[in-house]
């Protein structure tokens, strides 16, 4: 039976973490290094740390908050923000990351994904999809952490999806955007639809509100963990009381 994962995600600033709605109006929700603490110590299965910033201005993520993570937590950890290059990743991992996530770079340079996986192995590879529906098909999103960034790219989710696994990827985080930050629940259908192309693991995100959002995710999909962030940063239940609620209703969670 598949182990699934909880995730908390953090979206980071100018070296804090922040949270916005729908990928707009972003507050300042906490320290880096202290929420870091917080989740491993509640049990959360992985991080994933977004440089929000450094995605959408052309930077890049700083190692100095890496190696403090690094330092602090004992449970694996994912860092996406403005990677570019074999050369990038690599400062990122020897700081201590387990993983590194591309989103915008890859859209714009699509080898990067297979140069990453031929480097450090598909394993340490995650793919961040943004993904929208416009009129009647689900469209990826670039530069999405900015409002006045986001960028239509005109490229099928289902289509992009197909090609990150041609080229090395070895998980997606597919962030259905219509749920960010809204707490209406998991978007079922638009998982249901892209995890069944895919032949990697796929990680929801986007949109849970509630202990059963998460059951709903993990028994309806075949997704491998649930990615979050509003809810635990605004501590509306913690990851260990999620953790007993969910093997309680006979899900096989780490």
């Amino acid at each position: 039976m598949l182990t699934r994962r909880i995730i908390p995600c953090l979206d980071v600033k100018d070296n804090s973490v922040v949270k916005g709605v729908r990928f707009r109006n972003h507050e300042i929700v906490g320290s880096i290094i202290d929420l870091a603490i917080k989740y491993n110590n509640e049990g959360a299965d992985e991080l994933v740390f977004y440089d929000i910033g450094a995605s959408t201005y052309d930077g890049v993520v700083s190692k100095e908050w890496v190696k403090a993570i690094a330092e602090k937590i004992n449970i694996p950890f994912c860092v996406a923000g403005g990677i570019k290059s074999v050369e990038q990743a690599k400062v990122i991992l020897n700081s201590g990351a387990d993983k590194v996530s591309v989103n915008s770079p890859a859209i714009e340079r699509p080898e990067l994904i297979h140069e990453l996986a031929n480097e450090f192995g598909s394993q340490c590879v995650v793919v961040g999809i943004d993904s929208l529906m416009i009129e009647d098909d689900y469209i990826v999103y670039s530069k999405t952490g900015d409002e006045n960034t986001a960028t239509n790219t005109s490229i099928k989710t289902i289509d992009w999806i197909e090609k990150v696994q041609e080229l090395g990827a070895g998980e997606i985080v597919l962030n259905c955007m219509d749920r960010d930050g809204v707490k209406d629940g998991y978007d079922i259908y638009q998982l249901n639809k892209m995890i069944s192309i895919s032949n990697i693991p796929v990680i929801a995100s986007g949109g849970a509100g509630s202990m059963k959002d998460f059951k709903n995710v993990l028994t309806q999909t075949n997704s491998s963990g649930a990615l979050a962030a509003s809810v635990f940063h605004k501590n509306l239940f913690n990851i260990n009381d999620l953790k007993i609620y969910l093997k309680n209703e006979s899900l096989n969670i780490r």
